[in-house]
């Protein structure tokens, strides 16, 4: 019975991103704001809003590792899982927006989070108020770039700018919903899974949590294979780590402040996730430069793998 709880509450997740997306989208066109400023804000935002409502919700349950280890281990997801499938199957060009502005953000973020919770074993409010004053002016700078060079954005549907009032509202109202009670079963049924396993809500929530909240994204970029687009954005994939950062951990931790109650979390987990955040630099670098191709999927791949097989091999 958890492991239904869990599938419905991904497929309820899933459904009420996708409608949150929706009209958020066609909100923001009627408030006139333009196809590049949505897609590099306001979609990233609503896109982030399964993530922000499980680590929400686990921190108001009482399990803070699931509202840590949920965004820990969807970064981890993000680069191992789905960037090394999609490299595995094509080739995947690096702009040069990746060495200027994505990698070194993410990288900084990632290491903000590391000092914040090793220092005090604790993510307060004001560390959450300082992560999302930083994403504001991380989408400051990435907006002006994007206005004086040719940047990779977020495809928007234009279909979506004479869609009415009353669908939006219902599309958001579906949206909230899905996201509410889909948070609300995935919670009970990752804690529920996680004891009968005899294993911590930690290791489920970096482990089966992670990936499940990385499949449409994966889901997305095998489709645009198969049709014949481009797979995937690494901008886009890397501007996902960082708002998972910035606007889940930073929002949960406004309305409660997340302690660290697992010591794997600092002693192992969150060393994974800058380990996959460096690693790209030299992947994108060496051999060939600016292209992420089957090898370098394979190795990222197969890292990913490594780390699930340590994870449930030391609480074995």
């Amino acid at each position: 019975m958890d492991v239904f709880y869990v599938i419905v509450g991904f497929f309820l997740l899933v459904l009420g991103g996708e409608f949150l997306v929706k009209s958020s989208i066609g909100l923001s066109f009627k408030l006139n704001l333009s196809k590049m400023v949505i897609g590099m804000t306001v979609v990233s935002f609503a896109t982030s809003a399964p993530e922000l409502l499980v680590s929400l919700q686990a921190a108001l349950d009482g399990s803070p590792a699931i509202a840590i280890n949920n965004v820990i281990g969807s970064n981890i997801a993000n680069i191992g899982l789905v960037l090394g499938i999609t490299a595995l199957i094509g080739p995947i060009a690096v702009d040069k927006s990746f060495y200027k502005l994505n990698w070194p953000a993410m990288l900084l973020f990632s290491l903000v989070l590391y000092y914040f919770l090793v220092n005090d074993n604790l993510l307060t409010v004001l560390e959450g108020v300082f992560l999302l004053l930083a994403l504001g002016a991380f989408l400051f700078i990435l907006i002006r770039n994007a206005k004086g060079e040719a940047v990779e954005v977020e495809e928007v549907d234009d279909a979506l700018e004479k869609v009415s009032y009353t669908k939006i509202f219902i599309w958001l109202l579906i949206g909230g919903v899905g996201l509410f009670f889909g948070s609300e079963l995935l919670v009970y049924g990752a804690k529920s899974i996680a004891k009968n396993m005899g294993v911590s809500e930690g290791v489920i929530s970096i482990t089966m949590i992670a990936i499940g909240t990385s499949v449409p994204e994966l889901a997305a970029s095998l489709i645009a294979i198969v049709k014949g687009e481009k797979a995937i954005s690494l901008g886009n994939l890397i501007g996902s780590n960082i708002f998972n950062i910035a606007s889940v951990l930073g929002f949960t931790s406004l309305i409660k402040e997340i302690p660290v109650t697992e010591p794997q979390i600092l002693s192992r987990d969150i060393f994974w996730m800058l380990a996959f955040a460096i690693v790209l630099l030299p992947l994108v670098l060496l051999p060939k430069k600016n292209v992420l191709g089957r090898f370098k999927g394979a190795i990222l791949f197969i890292s990913y793998a490594l780390f699930i097989y340590l994870v449930f091999k030391t609480t074995a």
